[in-house]
């Protein structure tokens, strides 16, 4: 494995004593290329819910060569032990046929509720709704009219959401980022990604209702196609939006709200955290630091587009609300790709799901999973 450091094995002891002893690493593989009839697997996500258990998900595609059109499902796999074990995977949102894509989960702070969604041919959102961690699920329903009010301020075409996780606010609020686009039918019917805009959906109500908050940005001279985003509340209760953006500075974008839905900042690029134009993940460490993921390939040459490579995947800590991210370290060498993170209700284990393919040569991607310590993670 293209791993930055060797996995140490400490089975001697039990699993939190020996995380808090010394730096740890272990990574495994969740999902294989080629296996259950998909070619690939992508956009992973990755939540922990209150008591522990670790659910993870993803969206097998059958075709590698159909791209983000080709006919694809969403999978799930659980473990109730801390990674040690997983559950088989299983299909859960999907039908064989269209794009059934862009999954975000939020773990409930309390309990053992589950909620999730996704989109469908880039046309149409679903929500359902887990009692028991994720183990079974309400019947998918059709929130897309949450969106339609902003058609007025931008008439779009293309929706999508997260990916990764999304959160349940301190006051109990549900909020998800969402990405639109108004973008050119293709001769085969697809539709493109830009011009894009973001904004949030939100339930005040554990998911019965769904309404829109105000875009955040639209594509500009000053930001070309701000999409595919996360969302994060800060100590102070405020919510930051780390955003990737189509812009050749290859820097995310991030603006803020007092509460995920109006009064956005404007998006500043951050020269502190590198976006070769790819998915990322961000979430709390404690109520004080948070944990940053994407490939960094800053020290490397840029594709003939201008966009980065996504490569060098790297896990980076701020102990101020997002900054400056003064400690990091590189996780996996090489190829990767869209990365979630997530942490155990006792911070002792941090888990990141990303992309990577098996063989370099490989335009087939695999889902892994690594799980590490902060002591890892601030090891000089």
């Amino acid at each position: 494995m293209r791993l930055a450091i060797t996995s140490l094995l400490l089975c001697s002891l039990p699993s939190s004593l020996a995380l808090a002893e010394k730096p740890q690493l272990k990574q495994s593989r969740l999902w294989y290329a080629g296996e259950d009839g998909y070619d690939t697997y992508r956009i992973p996500g990755i939540v922990v819910t209150a008591n522990g258990t670790l659910v993870a998900y993803g969206v097998a595609r059958r075709n590698l060569k159909d791209g983000d059109w080709g006919d694809n499902d969403i999978v799930m796999r659980r473990s109730t032990d801390h990674g040690k074990h997983w559950e088989k995977s299983r299909r859960i949102a999907g039908d064989s046929h269209g794009v059934t894509d862009n999954p975000v989960a939020i773990a409930s702070r309390a309990g053992r509720v589950l909620h999730f969604l996704y989109q469908h041919d880039y046309a149409n959102v679903y929500y359902m709704k887990s009692q028991d961690d994720g183990a079974t699920f309400s019947e998918p329903v059709d929130i897309t009219s949450a969106l339609t009010g902003l058609r007025s301020q931008f008439d779009w075409n293309v929706v999508a959401l997260g990916p990764g996780h999304a959160i349940e606010l301190m006051s109990g609020r549900l909020l998800v980022p969402v990405w639109l686009a108004a973008a050119k039918v293709q001769a085969n019917g697809h539709r493109g990604s830009g011009p894009s805009g973001i904004t949030t959906i939100y339930s005040d109500d554990q998911g019965a209702t769904w309404t829109h908050g105000d875009i955040i940005a639209l594509s500009s001279s000053e930001m070309k196609n701000p999409n595919e985003f996360q969302v994060i509340q800060l100590a102070d209760g405020s919510v930051m939006a780390n955003i990737r953006t189509g812009d050749r500075k290859l820097m995310r974008a991030v603006a803020l709200s007092p509460d995920g839905i109006s009064h956005w900042s404007k998006p500043q690029f951050d020269p502190h955290l590198y976006d070769p134009v790819c998915a990322a993940g961000i979430t709390p460490y404690d109520d004080r630091r948070l944990l940053f993921t994407n490939p960094d390939s800053s020290t490397l040459p840029r594709k003939s587009n201008g966009e980065g490579l996504r490569q060098n995947l790297t896990i980076r800590l701020s102990a101020d609300d997002g900054k400056t991210w003064p400690i990091s370290q590189l996780l996996v060498m090489g190829p990767t790709g869209y990365s979630d993170i997530a942490v155990d209700p006792h911070r002792k284990e941090i888990f990141d799901i990303y992309e990577m393919p098996d063989d370099t040569k490989s335009k087939a991607l695999s889902l892994y999973i690594a799980a590490f310590n902060l002591e890892w993670l601030e090891k000089k």
